[in-house]
């Protein structure tokens, strides 16, 4: 749900690729191709020249491209969960509001320029094998939304297991839904309602 790292850096929120150390800088290559294009469609020797680094540098960060892969989506998370952080620290004893902002977050991401869906879905996409080390990436990090789901239903007094994957439900497919039209406001709306409805339903 977070902004892509060349968004942040673009903002102020980060440095110019240029200053990056250089494992950082293949990875914000990696980072902006693989979303834009597709993970398979971008081969590693297009990162290493994008990155201008020789293919030893390369492989000597990145064993292989599954371990670049895992990389870029360990940073994905990594810039999601600061960003739930400061919704966290922000809306601090208040489950509901946390959840509502949540909702207001997806909604925005999914409406602004360049966004090509969720990046954990598309890998999932990808990547058939349930087992294979890039889709235990995606599990992992989906897990840890549904945690955090969990969490503050818990905290609402509702403890039912199958709220939080019907709230997951309902995130994967405002992600999907991404720029097939309606506005931030409208998919927010849509979203909580439907959100506050199953809630409702269940406690």
């Amino acid at each position: 749900m977070a902004p892509r790292t060349s968004e942040r850096r673009a903002a102020g929120a980060a440095p110019g690729r240029a200053q990056l150390p250089v494992r950082d800088r293949i990875l914000d290559v990696a980072d902006e191709l693989f979303y834009a294009e597709g993970i398979r469609a971008v081969s590693a020797d297009r990162i290493i020249a994008a990155a201008s680094v020789s293919k030893v540098t390369f492989y000597r960060h990145f064993p292989t491209k599954d371990d670049l892969v895992v990389a870029y989506l360990e940073l994905r998370a990594s810039v999601e969960r600061e960003a739930v952080e400061v919704l966290r620290v922000r809306h601090a004893g208040d489950p509901e509001g946390l959840l509502t902002a949540l909702a207001q977050q997806l909604a925005a991401v999914s409406c602004a320029p360049g966004f090509r869906g969720c990046p954990y879905i598309n890998a999932a996409a990808e990547y058939a094998d349930p087992e294979h080390v890039v889709r235990r990436a995606v599990a992992a990090h989906r897990a840890w939304f549904a945690g955090l789901l969990q969490e503050q239903l818990g905290e609402l007094g509702v403890t039912d297991p199958a709220v939080p994957e019907q709230l997951m439900m309902l995130r994967d497919g405002a992600m999907v839904h991404g720029d097939l039209g309606g506005s931030g406001e409208t998919r927010a709306q849509t979203l909580l309602a439907a959100g506050r409805a199953i809630i409702r339903a269940a406690r």
